[in-house]
């Protein structure tokens, strides 16, 4: 950091936490799950139907993409769909 520059964390806190940073966040993350649902491995479709997006508030706003399902955690250590999906996105530079 620059000598004698300071930074109002208390801000920086507030903007990431505001609706439009919020929204941004959770737009990407949809976008994400979307791919996933839609290169997800589909015996009785519920692993696709599982992913959601939820959100967290912590310092900052913060969007989870998550498997819902039981199988959630076999299907992933098979496929790699979800963590896929999120190289995908960093591609586009959307992740």
């Amino acid at each position: 950091m620059a000598e004698g520059v300071k930074f109002n964390e208390e801000f920086f806190q507030q903007l990431s936490r505001s609706p439009a940073v919020t929204a941004l966040v959770v737009g990407v993350a949809q976008q994400i799950a979307a791919d996933a649902r839609s290169t997800a491995p589909v015996d009785t479709g519920a692993y696709r139907d599982g992913i959601e997006v939820h959100v967290k508030q912590q310092k900052r706003s913060v969007a989870l993409v998550v498997g819902t399902d039981k199988k959630t955690m076999l299907v992933e250590s098979k496929t790699g769909n979800l963590a896929r999906a999120l190289q995908r996105a960093k591609k586009r530079g959307r992740g």
